[in-house]
């Protein structure tokens, strides 16, 4: 059936090992799914083990539910696990490319000045903490956006090229590796690809945005399975006066729709990292990560 949602469930596990008893920690976790114009959140739940001894909620300043917890016994282990389902509804079946505004429209009609208009875009124009707009990167972006390009048309341009001129390579960045230094090296994971591209974007003026989600790792018949299904994924969203948020996958080189649950948004990776926050003890640590996505 046309228009017809696709039913996606979620199964989400990370365990750390600890070489040393942790004595106290507290934590902030994203791992509540955002509901949203194209995906409504059915079910979810979570479970923490060893269990809280304080657990709590909020939401932060890019409209994401952050969960905080605080564990006071010792512990060893720590794990995670979320189960969600949710239901998606094509995107991008009214979206013709060459049809969107010209960039430099784009760019000056977000150019931030004092005493106008407050747009909430207008913040992912910006520096972040793992992006800050090179000459590098708007050198890189140029091609891509000639004078009077369409937005998405050029934003989808560039999409290609990084796809096709970055290597997918888990060991050659870390999680907190700018996207200046992963654009020096050509390669990284989701999150490299992400984030230069962000990176370009912003170069130009343009409002991009970090979105970390899920990939279905049960692809339909005759589809190839995406890169990043087994793990959690992320992928760039343009801003588009006219079309809204127009989401970008360049690790696999498709706009971002039927087989992407949108986890969380954010200016980079450090707004919506899985877990973080402060452990007295631990030592070393191991991660074990374990995500399935599949079509109910």
């Amino acid at each position: 059936m046309k228009n017809a949602p696709t039913v996606l469930s979620v199964s989400h596990r990370t365990t750390y090992h600890y070489s040393t008893y942790v004595e106290t920690a507290q934590h902030l976790a994203t791992i509540r799914p955002i509901a949203c114009a194209w995906q409504r959140v059915v079910s979810h739940s979570e479970k923490i083990e060893p269990e809280p001894s304080y657990q709590t909620s909020r939401m932060d300043a890019f409209g994401n539910d952050v969960l905080y917890f605080a564990l006071d016994a010792p512990h060893e282990r720590l794990q995670l696990v979320s189960e969600t389902t949710v239901a998606l509804m094509p995107r991008w079946t009214d979206l013709d490319p060459e049809e969107t505004p010209e960039w430099e429209c784009v760019a000056d009609e977000l150019r931030f000045w004092v005493g106008g208009e407050f747009r909430p875009e207008v913040e992912f124009c910006f520096a972040s903490p793992n992006i800050v707009p090179r000459p590098s990167l708007r050198a890189y972006a140029l091609p891509s956006f000639p004078p009077g390009m369409p937005i998405v048309a050029g934003a989808i341009d560039l999409m290609h090229r990084i796809h096709k001129d970055f290597a997918y390579k888990p060991s050659a960045t870390m999680f907190d590796t700018p996207a200046e230094r992963a654009f020096e090296l050509k390669s990284g994971v989701c999150q490299d690809f992400a984030q230069v591209m962000i990176g370009c974007l912003r170069s130009l003026g343009l409002p991009a945005r970090y979105v970390s989600g899920y990939l279905r790792n049960d692809p339909p018949p005759g589809q190839p399975r995406l890169i990043g299904a087994d793990a959690s994924h992320a992928w760039v969203s343009v801003y588009c006066p006219e079309s809204g948020w127009i989401d970008l996958d360049p690790t696999n080189d498709v706009l971002a729709d039927m087989d992407h649950v949108t986890l969380a948004i954010g200016r980079d990776y450090s707004d919506v990292s899985l877990l973080r926050g402060m452990i007295l003890g631990g030592g070393a640590h191991r991660v074990e990560v374990g995500v399935t996505v599949l079509a109910l």
